[in-house]
């Protein structure tokens, strides 16, 4: 369990530092797309379920790798902020519970948004949490 959050650790590490030299970095805190009725999927490959985001007005859900979740959201495209709250979640016990913790723990962090085509990825200020793929 300690090595599957080290390196979920060590890749939201390195995403965030190779993401500062993106294109997508200078976009931070500026004008983004509407995130109103959108799906996504997480980027990284992680063991178990890929974590998903869904978002509808103001209320997000999805699963986070083993446990569905739900909360509220705000979302403001003119300048690019993005708030999770009152995030609660079904209680089952799985396998990957580091890395349903660490996503949720990140969705809760993030305060910006940055979508490029399809992908949107999840910042707390200028550093890079999460990346997500447009569901299908």
């Amino acid at each position: 369990m300690k090595n599957i959050f080290l390196s979920i650790g060590a890749t939201v590490l390195l995403a965030s530092c190779g993401s500062m030299t993106s294109s997508s970095a200078s976009k931070v805190g500026k004008a983004q797309p509407s995130l109103a009725s959108t799906k996504w999927e997480l980027a990284d490959n992680v063991k178990g379920k890929i974590p998903t985001l869904n978002i509808e007005g103001e209320k997000i859900n999805g699963n986070a790798g083993c446990n569905n979740y739900f909360g509220t959201a705000k979302v403001d495209p003119a300048n690019g902020n993005f708030s999770a709250g009152q995030l609660g979640s079904t209680r089952m016990a799985c396998d990957n519970m580091s890395v349903e913790q660490n996503f949720m723990d990140m969705v809760g962090k993030a305060n910006k948004y940055v979508v490029s085509g399809n992908t949107l990825e999840l910042y707390k200020d200028n550093l890079l949490l999460l990346k997500f793929n447009k569901a299908q």
